[in-house]
């Protein structure tokens, strides 16, 4: 959960009564732990300087006909060196407005948001230090031109499935009111919003609510910033220009290009947030499901709170995030385990496909690309008649096999559909990085 914020696009703590209770009651825990996010972000170059210290420190102890050899390689790092203290200075722009705190300042933490750690702040890990660098990729990822290829494999498929089933033909669209759980930097939101539906999105990353608030409602013209995304990377490039390559965002800016629907951020663990039955018409998932410890708890949620007639879009891979974690508890169902728990559920299954093929947060220019093949499919929350149909022939409604596997009759004979569509899972750093943790 977080605080109200006024502006364009708001950020709201979206609570039942329970969990607004029990957020009264940690709020404390809740401002320390904004705290350390920010403190991640302003500790980031530090951080980042660590790693390349280490190579500068080897090189200097490297024989003199060695270094030069490198001499390029060694003018190369003093660029790496400039393009951390870049991303730096974005980092404190979009630090500049503390989104997340009650605009009396209140409860504003003492740290300036100006100044950098030198030493590891109090309580801020590895993990993240991991996600503020993962943050820069997805930045890129959402809001910059580089990244649209990765855009046009994992949102359109789902604006298009949506866009097919509430026509604009046959529906008042700012009546559609359309949830995306695991929102990240709030771009699947904002195209759906474009096209006139009402958009929710929800996200449980605090390092993610930063940056979208930012993008959302501080950008104020196309292409404003510049971020080196990945010049952490310091391996498999093929010119040195790949490590320090400029990515330019916001490649659209909201503020001046207002979306028709209505737009709005919600923060907080999608599972304690959304609680209420028959609350909206569409749930657009990509890249989510599989960032549960249960995903059956995830599936019973979505089919709850969607009105009868309803649909689920989602697309991604089953990457399991809390999968071999220390202290988390995890089950991994495979694509035809989850078809049967999807229909037994209560939902229909309109159409489900395996292998889209789809990147997350991958550096274009890398000798190493990482590709999922990746599952999609939209489902129905059934009518109220067809419910009360339902219960009367559950035994028919369950599946044992995924939709591209069943075996169906035709003409008296079985035929075999899309078989072998498989999916080849294949992890991808970035993607593991924005596990909720």
């Amino acid at each position: 959960m977080s605080y109200a914020v006024p502006s364009m696009f708001p950020l709201h703590p979206k609570m039942d009564e329970q969990v607004a209770r029990a957020f009264t009651a940690n709020e404390d825990e809740e401002e320390q732990h904004i705290q350390k996010v920010q403190n991640a972000f302003l500790y980031y170059g530090p951080y980042a300087c660590q790693r390349l210290r280490r190579t500068l420190d080897y090189f200097n102890s490297l024989p003199a006909d060695d270094q030069r050899l490198l001499s390029k390689y060694r003018a190369h790092l003093d660029c790496v060196r400039t393009c951390i203290d870049r991303n730096q200075a974005v980092i404190r722009q979009i630090l500049r407005e503390r989104l997340l705190y009650p605009a009396d300042g209140s409860s504003s933490p003492t740290s300036d948001a100006d100044s950098e750690f030198d030493e590891p702040p109090a309580h801020v890990r590895h993990g993240d230090m991991d996600q503020a660098q993962s943050t820069l990729k997805l930045i890129a990822r959402d809001w910059s031109t580089d990244g649209a290829l990765e855009r046009e494999q994992s949102y359109k498929p789902i604006i298009d499935s949506i866009k097919e089933y509430y026509k604009p033909s046959d529906y008042e669209l700012n009546e559609i009111k359309i949830l995306v759980p695991g929102a990240g930097l709030g771009r699947l939101t904002y195209e759906l919003a474009c096209l006139g539906y009402s958009c929710e999105g929800n996200e449980f990353s605090y390092f993610m609510l930063i940056a979208s608030n930012f993008v959302l409602n501080l950008c104020d013209y196309e292409n404003k910033y510049v971020l080196y995304p990945w010049v952490h990377q310091y391996v498999n490039n093929l010119r040195r220009e790949d490590q320090v390559a400029a990515v330019r965002f916001p490649d659209v800016c909201p503020l001046k290009n207002p979306p028709k629907g209505n737009i709005e951020m919600a923060a907080g663990d999608f599972l304690e947030v959304y609680k209420t039955p028959h609350s909206y018409n569409c749930v657009a998932t990509c890249f989510f499901i599989d960032c549960a410890n249960n995903v059956i708890d995830f599936i019973r949620t979505i089919y709850k709170i969607l009105v009868p007639g309803g649909i689920w879009v989602n697309l991604g891979p089953l990457l399991y995030h809390y999968s071999d974690v220390n202290g988390q508890n995890s089950i991994e169902p495979t694509y035809e385990d989850l078809c049967i728990i999807i229909e037994s559920v209560g939902f229909v299954i309109e159409c489900s496909r395996s292998g889209i093929r789809t990147k997350y947060a991958q550096n274009p220019s890398s000798m190493k690309q990482s590709e999922y093949q990746s599952l999609f499919w939209v489902c129905r929350k059934p009518g109220q008649y067809e419910e009360q149909c339902g219960k009367k022939n559950t035994k028919s409604k369950v599946s044992k096999e995924p939709h591209d596997l069943i075996m169906r009759e035709d003409n008296d004979m079985e035929v075999l559909v899309n078989a072998n569509a498989g999916t080849n899972e294949t992890e991808t750093e970035a993607y593991e990085e924005t596990a909720q943790t």
